[in-house]
């Protein structure tokens, strides 16, 4: 296992076609969701249109909607689908053994400092 990957939880303690909320010291939080095929995706818990809690969304197919004005969001890459527009942050993901893992050095970058890499 490489030095960069900090485990967060395991797969089964995120609810199929929901969220598990990672809280971070004095920056957004990151949502991990996972969808009805297993697959993990993490973002920024943010929407980019008014910034709604996405973790509090509905999870379908790859798409999250923003519980406050329905934006639907990829969870492979933060964007919004047309006719929205606009990103949010992602983090990656690795799964190992049940175990979901993000990567530390996106974890500790800031929401600022990634809009501008």
């Amino acid at each position: 296992m490489s030095q960069q990957w900090k485990a967060i939880c395991n797969v089964a303690d995120i609810p199929v076609l929901g969220a598990r909320v990672v809280h971070r010291a004095k920056q957004p939080n990151v949502a991990i969701f996972r969808n009805g095929e297993d697959k993990i995706f993490a973002l920024l818990d943010r929407c980019p249109h008014k910034g709604g809690p996405l973790s509090q969304g509905i999870v379908f197919g790859e798409r999250v909607a923003c519980p406050l004005h329905n934006w639907n969001i990829q969870l492979d890459s933060g964007c919004a689908t047309a006719p929205d527009e606009g990103c949010t942050q992602k983090f990656s993901v690795k799964v190992e053994d049940g175990r979901v893992y993000l990567d530390l050095q996106e974890l500790n970058v800031t929401s600022s400092e990634a809009e501008t890499a």
